[in-house]
């Protein structure tokens, strides 16, 4: 695994994601789905959760790629999460 986090350090989880939005600046708006487990019926249901993820220099994302992300230090107020590499 290559870790091309720029100059973030790279901590805690590494997680795989579909990259929903590109439209901020140097940001990648990145879905994750799993599913949660319901014990009064015993049976899981499909949740998803969306991650503000930074794209630094030398890394192309676009809409519908998968990525890897890893957990960094505050990026800024609503960005703690750095894309690593693209997903073949």
């Amino acid at each position: 695994m290559s870790k091309n986090s720029g100059k973030l350090g790279v901590r805690g989880a590494v997680r795989e994601g579909v990259v929903v939005s590109t439209r901020p600046k140097k940001t990648a708006v990145v879905r994750i789905d799993y599913a949660a487990r319901v014990p009064k019926y015993d049976r899981l249901e499909k949740r998803r959760s969306r991650i503000h993820a930074h794209v630094p220099e030398g890394v192309e994302v676009a809409a519908g790629d998968k990525v890897r992300f890893a957990e960094c230090r505050k990026v800024s107020k609503t960005k703690a999460h750095v894309i690593l590499e693209k997903v073949e």
